[in-house]
């Protein structure tokens, strides 16, 4: 099969791990011939052009900057991508004839181009569904419940949704949420399709663990939890902080903070104000020291605000269950993440907000190596049976075995 794969990601290299570089390679190492559409953001000072990477060919397209930039320009940039991708897939793909287009949110605004090349080549489409815009924003407050540009990008995700021949979501939770807002989707096209990866089975020697801990000035018995990934509003933050707040000068534990994200700044300034003596906060790091810096901690902590009123479901809890690490969810009560873990065993769970809550479940893993090996054990089999490429790929592939 021809794929067309359309995202707002920036790819450079496909050998890199992440959860689209993953997906992909795995197409092409199947036999499949892979074409990646991706921003070439104005930042960068990139011209559009393709390249022939590892079996793959990547179009980058200029585009405005999308992230790290002002709701503005980000604004104008997501509507201009549909026209400016669907320019370039015609000036560089015109000669191919595509099988499948693979397109996941954000952004919602691909339509033309997907219903395009449906048009011109018989394709069929599949829409990853990463999170449920614009009611995320609404939630947030970024968006007036029914004002203009709520009702403008409403009618951009029917459309979106419209146009998909089947739609993979990100968890059963999902699913349901997706079906009882929008009666018109077929039940029959809609499925679990959650985010997946390569395994990376090497181990992380003692030695590592132990010169991180020495580089960090972490004591050498200390539980570490990290919170690692996007620092931004959807995450509502301010709770991580009363977290480490109340749980200042406790030897026995150790939070690292590391990512990057529009809240950032805040939170480097909270941090040279409080001087939390058993935490420190680190700028986003390069995937692969991401991945080592992960593996040489316990637990890891994901957060969601509790406003949201959509079941969203972070990827990153993908690195802390491949490193075989329990997490604790700190969420709203529409997401099933954190009661996925506790009916899986990989993890515990606490509605965001609830400091004595989300503090009782931490304390039950300080110091508790036994059950931190067997929650962290219990979450690398839900991710081999769930989480992996393969799985994703079957679940895609069950809908074009005719082809």
């Amino acid at each position: 099969m021809n794929i067309l794969f359309l995202t707002v990601v920036r790819i450079t290299e496909v050998s890199e791990r992440g959860v689209y570089t993953d997906l992909i390679r795995k197409f092409r190492d199947e036999g499949h011939t892979v074409y990646i559409t991706s921003p070439a953001e104005r930042r960068f000072n990139e011209d559009t052009q393709l390249l022939k990477l590892d079996g793959v060919e990547l179009l980058k397209v200029r585009t405005l900057n999308i992230q790290k930039t002002n709701l503005i320009e980000k604004g104008v940039a997501t509507l201009l991508l549909e026209y400016q991708f669907h320019k370039q897939i015609n000036h560089y793909f015109d000669n191919i004839k595509f099988d499948l287009i693979l397109y996941s949110t954000p952004p919602i605004t691909f339509t033309k181009v997907i219903k395009s090349i449906k048009e011109r080549d018989g394709a069929k489409s599949y829409l990853l569904l990463k999170d449920i815009f614009p009611q995320n924003a609404v939630d947030l407050g970024m968006l007036k419940k029914n004002g203009i540009l709520h009702r403008f990008f409403r009618n951009k995700e029917k459309t979106m949704y419209a146009v998909s021949d089947y739609i993979g979501c990100m968890s059963p939770a999902n699913v349901e949420y997706v079906l009882n807002h929008n009666p018109l989707i077929l039940k029959e096209i809609i499925e679990v399709c959650p985010n997946s990866i390569e395994l990376n089975n090497s181990e992380i020697i003692q030695d590592t663990k132990l010169s991180i801990r020495v580089k960090y000035n972490i004591p050498e018995r200390a539980t570490i939890f990290i919170y690692g990934g996007n620092l931004g509003k959807p995450q509502g933050l301010d709770f991580l902080l009363e977290i480490l707040k109340s749980n200042n000068n406790k030897s026995d534990r150790f939070f690292i903070v590391i990512g990057s994200g529009t809240e950032w700044n805040r939170i480097y300034e909270w941090f040279k104000l409080n001087k939390i003596s058993n935490a420190m906060l680190l700028e986003g790091l390069p995937k692969k020291e991401y991945d080592t810096l992960v593996r040489t901690c316990d637990v890891g902590l994901i957060f969601l605000d509790n406003r949201f009123t959509i079941p969203n479901y972070p990827s990153r809890l993908l690195s802390y269950l491949e490193y075989k690490m329990p997490i604790i969810a700190a969420t709203d009560a529409n997401s099933d993440l954190g009661e996925l873990a506790v009916q899986n065993g990989y993890g515990l769970f606490s509605l965001h907000g609830n400091l004595d809550s989300f503090n009782s479940e931490l304390n039950k893993l300080v110091g508790n190596e036994k059950l931190i090996m067997e929650m962290g054990k219990n979450g690398y089999q839900f991710l081999v049976d769930n989480y992996t490429v393969e799985t994703s790929i079957q679940i895609i592939m069950n809908h074009f075995k005719n082809v």
